[in-house]
């Protein structure tokens, strides 16, 4: 989906996703412990479903994870998966 802007709202704990209207399209929830992003949850607005909201919405937040310099747990099941089917970004997975 072409028309998806994500930003990072720090103090909801979360990436958003939204239209250029600005209405709320989805969002990964994420808690930070040291310099790991935690990736917990990603919901999509069911009228966004089907349109590439959430894959946007976390090659957007895994990119920024990239840009800081730190690394990720997927907690959240459709982070997992993502990350799983793009070798591209296991870089970023935490490695105890």
């Amino acid at each position: 989906m072409t028309d998806v802007l994500v930003s990072d709202a720090p103090e909801a704990h979360r990436f958003e996703a939204r239209d250029a209207a600005g209405e709320l399209l989805g969002f990964a929830v994420y808690d930070v412990v040291g310099r790991t992003v935690v990736f917990t949850h990603t919901e999509v607005d069911p009228r966004a479903e089907g349109r590439g909201v959430a894959a946007t919405l976390v090659q957007a937040a895994l990119d920024a994870v990239r840009e800081s310099h730190r690394d990720v747990v997927a907690l959240c099941p459709y982070v997992k998966a993502w990350v799983a089917r793009h070798p591209e970004y296991q870089d970023l997975l935490h490695r105890p």
